[in-house]
């Protein structure tokens, strides 16, 4: 895991679902062993992934220690700067209950987002004003517009060339309070940790609603609970239209009453801005118009972002919740403050990958013409020449792919039954034979035989027309558990059966072992050690018979003598 990029994987979280492929705009994540890791260099920092993620292996960097070590120095003027998403995030917690927390966090004040978003749409207004007619992008979503530098780079020129919304405000903030100024900002986003990473000497921190959610928690600070400070109010007091730059078109909103020549389009989510602007490159010219598109990241804007919640509200209740938000007690305010900023293309550099290349790759995952290529997306691309690029790429592994995965099984299981030295049967719960192999076949009567070399596998036969001993399938299938019977005469034929499940109740698979021959010559073994016995029997009773006769003359003989001695004496 790389925990120096605002987004990573736990490694051992990760189950191999491949979700995050498939949802992620960008393919900057690589499967290794199963698990799937963010590349850097490709990442646009959406948090997609982190959003989409079933076990939430995806996470947003935390920097909840680097916060309190800004808080620590008492040099440090620190200030939140607060995105005004967040009576989204937090609900029922008004201004003034919000400042308060985060002054007991330690914090000189708090101040909105949306003072910058208001200069950044005068900045623009007046930009676009001044030039000709062309294609404007906005700035205002770090992702958005790392998305345009990467993979749509000849758009790159169009981006208006002044600072994101949060930069504008650090800005401002630094030079109202002075060079001990510190700035952490307070929002949905994953991207905006990007921004305080390569901006430093702007921003020094940026943290998630999630992170401050947690600092909360560890403070022990609870919002319901806790009473607004009296005088609890925003540094620079409340913003105005900046706060609807969290809506999809809330930016455009700002702007259009200055510009009516403009024609104000709004996009959202980086699939969209990739359809949106395409690859007919020469749609930035457009000579005709002024045409001013705001890109947003997240579908529907950054109430959307990453660590919003899905399952608490819906949309449209987050929508109706900020914008009374965003028109209450707020005012407007001109600031002059130079924001301008260069944006550049990072394109990617992809390696040469040629159509054999692509060919061969398909091959070794068992497409060799082109209905193979289902394109089903299960190994999160959209074609299966994406996925083979991604292959080459070493993005991918082969297993990625579920039709390939799946023959691959089938061949390996077909190999076993058929070359099995036994009979092999799978069932369904209505006894219909799903798979058999020959040697089964072989087992019963020569009709059954002459069926599979009609249909090899015996698919949807009825398994109680071959065998007379159902029960035995039937009991399996009613308990769940293995039944084994050896030596079981079937016939004339004696059989070694195990009856084993493959799903409970649904499916069983069966071994059964012709043990005919071993059983006659074990039998025949058997009955010559039973005459080998008996004759032992026989020549032991004889032995003993001689004995015994022996034996009995020799005691009248001794008790005739005996007797002799006895009256002998007596005389």
């Amino acid at each position: 895991m790389n925990h120096n990029f605002p987004v990573y994987t736990v490694a051992t979280s990760c189950q191999d679902c491949y979700k995050c492929v498939r949802h992620c705009p960008c393919k900057a994540i690589k499967v290794e062993n199963g698990s799937a890791s963010i590349i850097p260099e490709l990442c646009v920092s959406c948090g997609r992934c982190v959003r989409v993620c079933p076990v939430h292996a995806k996470k947003i960097r935390p920097d909840l220690s680097r916060g309190r070590f800004l808080l620590s120095d008492s040099n440090n003027l620190v200030i939140a700067s607060l995105a005004p998403s967040y009576v989204s995030y937090f609900k029922n917690t008004n201004a003034a209950t919000m400042i308060t927390a985060l002054k007991k966090l330690g914090f000189y004040g708090v101040s909105e987002t949306a003072h910058g978003a208001q200069i950044v749409s005068s900045e623009c207004a007046k930009y676009i004003d001044r030039k000709g007619n062309g294609v404007y992008i906005s700035s205002a979503c770090p992702s958005a517009v790392e998305f345009i530098n990467k993979y749509l780079t000849e758009y790159t020129r169009c981006i208006v060339p002044v600072k994101s919304p949060l930069l504008a405000h650090a800005n401002l903030l630094r030079e109202k309070y002075g060079e001990n100024t510190r700035v952490i900002f307070f929002g949905p986003c994953a991207a905006k940790k990007n921004e305080a990473d390569s901006h430093k000497n702007e921003l020094d921190l940026s943290l998630t609603f999630a992170d401050l959610e947690d600092w909360f928690k560890q403070e022990n600070i609870n919002l319901s609970t806790l009473l607004a400070a009296e005088g609890a109010e925003f540094l620079l007091g409340n913003a105005e239209e900046g706060r609807v730059y969290p809506f999809e078109g809330g930016m455009n909103d700002t702007i259009r009453k200055n510009n009516d020549d403009v024609q104000y389009l709004a996009v959202s989510g980086l699939e969209n801005i990739r359809r949106i602007l395409g690859s007919d490159t020469s749609a930035a010219e457009c000579k005709d118009k002024k045409i001013f598109i705001e890109c947003l990241a997240c579908a529907g804007g950054c109430i959307n972002g990453p660590v919003m919640p899905e399952e608490s509200d819906s949309l449209a209740n987050i929508i109706r919740t900020s914008r009374d938000y965003a028109n209450e007690n707020s005012r407007h305010r001109d600031y002059e403050l130079d924001i301008r900023e260069g944006y550049f293309e990072r394109k990617i550099n992809e390696n040469e990958i040629t159509e054999a290349d692509i060919k061969n790759i398909l091959l070794s995952i068992g497409k060799k013409h082109h209905e193979d290529e289902l394109n089903c997306g299960g190994c999160g691309y959209y074609t299966c020449r994406s996925f083979a690029k991604a292959l080459l790429e070493g993005k991918a592994e082969s297993s990625m792919c579920v039709s390939y995965l799946k023959q691959s099984a089938q061949k390996k299981s077909n190999a076993l039954i058929r070359y099995i030295p036994a009979g092999v049967v799978i069932a369904d719960a209505n006894m219909k034979i799903i798979e058999c192999n020959e040697n089964f076949a072989g087992l019963f009567d020569e009709s059954t035989k002459l069926a599979y070399e009609v249909t090899p596998g015996l698919p949807g036969v009825d398994l109680t027309n071959i065998i007379e001993f159902t029960e035995l399938f039937e009991a399996a299938l009613s308990s769940g558990k293995d039944i084994v019977r050896n030596n079981y005469v079937c016939g004339d034929k004696i059989l070694n059966i195990s009856i084993f499940t493959i799903e409970v109740h649904r499916i069983v698979g069966a071994i059964l072992q012709d043990v005919t021959k071993s059983e006659l010559h074990r039998e025949q073994i058997s009955e010559k050690a039973r005459e080998v016995i008996q004759k032992n029997v026989i020549t032991v009773q004889k032995i003993a018979h001689y004995l015994g006769e022996h034996m009995a003359e020799t005691e009248v003989l001794l008790r005739e003598v005996a007797s002799g001695y006895s009256n002998d004496g007596k005389e």
